[in-house]
């Protein structure tokens, strides 16, 4: 049974996705191509499509050309979300939230921990919050990793978060 916010939710959400990565391409690009997937088949429009390197001003520029999209509802990056020197996509997505979606990381760990990778979880970041009236997502860019960010977190809410953040 769908609860009431999500009976109004926002049908279709307009989304850019950006895959964050040093190595990958459009043709090797897997989870990006899952994310892209998984939104249409739930009716959702994916308008824009990039790959980033792990470069802070980089990746802070593909996510600022989507918040200045007036098109553009939500924003779901895949990658760059590790420990090594190069993985900065939380450190650069971060700075640019005027509201940050706590629960968004700490669930996802959880379910990390409890549906897929065990207490590797600790080493998952992933971060969600808001800029205007643009939600975005970063998330891990390991396929299974986006599977289960989309399937148990993401589809469920963005209409309704989408809904909410432009409420008048």
């Amino acid at each position: 049974m769908l609860s009431d916010h999500r009976k109004k939710s926002a049908g279709r959400v307009t989304c850019k996705v950006i895959t964050v990565s040093d190595t990958r391409t459009v043709e090797t690009d897997k989870s990006g191509k899952k994310i892209i997937e998984l939104l249409k088949e739930n009716e959702h429009e994916v308008k824009s499509y990039e790959i980033a390197a792990d470069e802070k001003l980089l990746i802070q520029r593909a996510v600022q050309s989507g918040i200045q999209d007036p098109e553009i509802d939500a924003i779901l990056l895949n990658g760059g979300t590790g420990f090594s020197k190069r993985d900065v996509t939380i450190e650069s997505v971060t700075p640019l939230l005027e509201k940050e979606l706590i629960g968004f990381g700490e669930i996802f760990r959880y379910l990390s921990y409890a549906e897929d990778i065990g207490s590797a979880a600790i080493l998952s970041r992933a971060v969600a919050g808001t800029v205007k009236e643009t939600v975005i997502f970063a998330m891990p860019g390991s396929t299974g990793a986006v599977k289960l960010a989309m399937n148990k977190l993401i589809l469920l809410e963005i209409g309704h978060i989408v809904m909410e953040i432009n409420k008048q």
